[in-house]
């Protein structure tokens, strides 16, 4: 019985604790397809991320969090609004692409964040907050030129300077800007280091939307020449340049956390660490495969568990418990409500009416806590790697698949099965049909945009792809 009531008090006190009169800083930090397995602490055989590692130790790692789509802008959208993709109507990368002879035709989707959606930015701006946005967008109209992060509410943003190919800055730009690193990623930490000097004094949202380790796969010859002397040719993750970017990553987000210990405002900052997708796992180019996302399978741009499960971490000195895991599957619609509540943003309602994320605060407050609910995926699309489109559900430890090309379904217990190599949809058909009927349910409740049969169908050139201008 005392056991109980020390529980229920700590879990009051965690409560009250999120109304304190300083509203907390919120750091976002978004990974640029890192795989589930993309950190040592989420099980790399070969990566080091010494300082999320730590974050993860100071804080809750999440080990069912999930990106809303299997590809980019959908899932940053999703953080943005708090609404699925589907409902946005935004659910391929911008500006995406197509396979215009293949069997189904992908719908007329919208290319960009449309501005009569409110963004957390605008919302937490509203509530006296300071907005940073570093990094990758990734969310403009390529036809209406560049809006940027300042038209969704960001009062400043920096993203690589110009003269930037791939991941290295020119040498006229680093002369001319005085820089210690040709490397785009150390370029943008320091901006990011810049701002939160500015803005420690008053409470501040730093969106930090990493590009490593997306392609073009190109790390700092230091960290490729230490990992080169590392491969292990048994380990699953053995690639040194992938690796070095990898590093680059960790580093930065050490320099960001070093700095809220220097200024002395650690304690007042909750911070949030997660990817927009899975690993890129398809051959790409005339390269391999990067990364693995083992023991999930595929990765990046398909229908599996490789292509959305990711890495989270949150952490908030005093608030959220030390060194602890939470198996509740999440979203990246979840950290919209949640930032409002810890910042104390009344009406969400107001701010956006058809919301989908749940808060996590009940989490952060007690790790064993579970969000009963479906989560949903929409991608009615081709991706460059062979994937078609397809839609999906997660119900507890289930997960069905539906392909649109064919109609087939496939059913996995993810907790007995957590690599979906056994397809139960034959065996298990009770639940294979509920879970049809709630994914079709959920499609009409946001008027989710089906493919559909292609008049231009030609097996012949089916898998020519065409990018989207």
């Amino acid at each position: 019985m005392r056991t109980h009531l020390i529980v229920f008090l700590l879990a009051l006190v965690a409560t009250q604790a999120f109304s304190v009169d300083r509203k907390p800083n919120i750091v976002l930090l978004l990974a640029d397809d890192l795989g589930w397995t993309g950190l040592r602490s989420f099980g790399s055989d070969y990566y080091e991320t010494p300082h999320l590692d730590h974050l993860a130790s100071k804080g809750m790692s999440f080990t069912n969090a999930y990106a809303a789509c299997t590809v980019c802008s959908p899932t940053r959208a999703s953080i943005m609004t708090g609404m699925y993709p589907a409902k946005l109507r935004l659910t391929d990368f911008i500006a995406g692409q197509n396979r215009p002879y293949a069997k189904m035709k992908t719908p007329e989707w919208t290319k960009g964040l449309d501005k009569r959606h409110i963004t957390v930015a605008e919302a937490l701006k509203e509530n006296g907050y300071k907005t940073i946005h570093i990094g990758k967008w990734h969310l403009d109209f390529p036809e209406k030129g560049n809006q940027g992060p300042t038209a969704h509410g960001f009062d400043v943003s920096h993203d690589k300077p110009q003269g930037t190919r791939g991941y290295f800055i020119s040498d006229s730009t680093v002369n001319s800007l005085g820089l210690q690193s040709n490397y785009s990623t150390d370029y943008l930490t320091s901006k990011a280091i810049e701002e939160i000097q500015k803005a420690k004094d008053d409470p501040f949202f730093l969106y930090f939307a990493y590009n490593v380790p997306h392609t073009p796969i190109q790390g700092k010859e230091d960290f490729i020449k230490y990992f080169i002397e590392k491969v292990d040719t048994y380990a699953i993750h053995k690639n040194p340049t992938y690796a070095a970017m990898v590093k680059s990553l960790d580093t930065s987000v050490g320099r960001v956390i070093e700095l809220l210990e220097i200024e002395g405002i650690l304690e007042d900052t909750l911070i949030v660490f997660t990817s927009d997708n899975g690993g890129l796992t398809q051959r790409y180019g005339n390269h391999d495969n990067f990364t693995e996302n083992i023991p999930l399978r595929r990765g990046k741009g398909s229908a599996y568990e490789g292509g959305v499960r990711v890495p989270a971490i949150a952490s908030w000195p005093g608030f959220i418990p030390e060194g602890v895991k939470s198996d509740t599957p999440i979203m990246t619609i979840d950290y919209f409500p949640t930032f409002l509540e810890v910042s104390g943003t009344e009406g969400v309602a107001s701010h956006n009416e058809y919301l989908d994320g749940r808060s996590l605060v009940p989490i952060f407050t007690k790790p064993t806590q579970t969000i009963r609910r479906n989560l949903f995926w929409h991608y009615p699309h081709y991706h460059a790697g062979g994937d078609g489109p397809y839609s999906a559900i997660r119900s507890g430890n289930w997960r069905l698949i539906e392909f649109h090309e064919t109609g087939r379904l496939e059913l996995y217990n993810l907790n007995k099965d957590i690599s979906e190599t056994h397809d139960s949809s034959k065996i298990n058909l009770k639940t294979r049909d509920q879970l049809r009927h709630r994914l079709n349910n959920w499609r009409a409740s946001v008027a989710a945009q089906m493919p559909v049969p292609n008049p231009n169908y030609d097996p012949a050139r089916e898998t020519e792809v065409v990018r989207n201008r």
